[in-house]
């Protein structure tokens, strides 16, 4: 293995978007972390696939972004598996929809301190070995609804919101680091949560979207790459919208 490769930890990366972005950044070179909440048998064929495939490691760390010791543990275990970590992306998220009058205090809470605290659990344990480096690049994933807003969604546009202002922060206080922070926020994407859509509500959605289609997880990933690569030198507190025109 090449000792100067990049080394990626990525969070919620056991399927869907995060998967993919872990594939994207196998793909382009780098050694990546899987932080993963549930073990499963797709998860060590996943590993198998990106280490024989792409001929980087990959490492697979166990926890959950909401319990701060946990987030401790998966960094630690990145560096001494790994070596370093030079790219994180929070991407771990869970959604628990309904109106704010039904919506009880547990689902609200969940949302948050998986979305928003967990983001911040992470990237505190990862700062200090960034600005030891003095170099990294943090790429949060948001979302179109912490711009705009969305009904039967406060939790998940809040906590998503709430990124988009870290993210701008923590770009102000780690510049001088050389330390990069992006967000990327995607809009509706083709997933396992948007397949169980009935093909009715699939066709409006689409009617909403410019380009008159969802996303895919790979285009997410391919800007999520784009950010952690050196092309995205002089690029930082900014969010990207990922939408097909959406919110133009």
């Amino acid at each position: 293995m090449e000792e100067n490769r990049k080394v990626a930890l990525i969070t919620g990366a056991a399927r869907g978007i995060g998967k993919e972005i872990a594939i994207e950044l196998a793909k382009n070179a780098c050694d990546v972390s899987i932080n993963y909440r549930t073990k499963t048998d797709e998860l060590d064929l996943l590993k198998k696939e990106i280490e024989e495939k792409y001929k980087v490691r990959c490492f697979l760390t166990q926890g959950d972004v909401a319990i701060y010791e946990d987030a401790e543990k998966m960094v630690k275990e990145t560096i001494e598996n790994l070596g370093r970590i030079d790219i994180l992306v929070n991407n771990a998220g869970i959604t628990k929809d309904g109106l704010l009058m039904r919506m009880s205090k547990e689902d609200f809470e969940s949302v948050i301190d998986i979305n928003l605290v967990g983001t911040f659990n992470v990237t505190r344990n990862v700062i200090p070995f960034m600005v030891k480096q003095k170099s990294g690049k943090i790429i949060n994933i948001s979302s179109v609804v912490g711009v705009s807003g969305n009904a039967g969604q406060t939790n998940y546009s809040a906590s998503k919101a709430g990124i988009i202002g870290f993210t701008k922060s923590l770009a102000k206080e780690v510049a001088s680091r050389n330390i990069l922070v992006n967000s990327v926020a995607p809009g509706f994407i083709a997933t396992d949560m948007t397949a169980v859509l009935s093909e009715q509500v699939k066709e409006n959605i689409n009617t909403q979207i410019p380009l008159k289609r969802m996303g895919t997880a790979q285009d997410i990933a391919k800007v999520v790459n784009f950010l952690a690569s050196e092309n995205s030198n002089y690029i930082t507190g900014q969010v990207i919208n990922v939408d097909g025109g959406m919110l133009m």
